[in-house]
């Protein structure tokens, strides 16, 4: 007993049908070879996504870029990220105590610290 569903009427003539039987279900040997066909669980990898990379844009550009990229190759790069750190540490208690000086809050102070680093892109500073 096979029952054939079919609908139509859709632009471009789409035609669909069905053929099956809504009287029979899967019973005995059919249906415990199709449950040990199906795996019991699912598994789902995380997906893989890239590191953010912290790279400066304007890596190599500005006008003491050359210079800076000299100095890091005759130094070393351990010891030049070492100098590098503590210049700009310094740098923003420069700019911390002008902060002070001039009685700029907290968030002044720390709009002028990302300025700072804007600047030194820019310029060449951080290549």
């Amino acid at each position: 007993m096979a029952t054939s569903i079919s609908a139509t009427g859709f632009k471009g003539s789409l035609c669909s049908s069905f053929h099956g039987s809504w009287g029979t279900s899967m019973a005995g040997e059919d249906y415990a070879m199709l449950a040990r066909s199906v795996p019991n669980h699912v598994r789902v990898g995380k997906p893989v996504r890239a590191r953010p990379m912290m790279k400066n844009v304007n890596e190599g550009k500005g006008l003491f870029a050359p210079i800076v990229v000299v100095t890091r190759n005759i130094i070393g790069k351990k010891r030049f990220n070492q100098i590098r750190g503590k210049a700009i540490a310094l740098h923003s208690q420069v700019i911390t105590e002008f902060c002070k000086s001039i009685g700029a809050d907290q968030k002044q102070r720390q709009g002028l610290i990302r300025l700072a680093k804007k600047n030194g892109e820019f310029l060449g500073f951080l290549a």
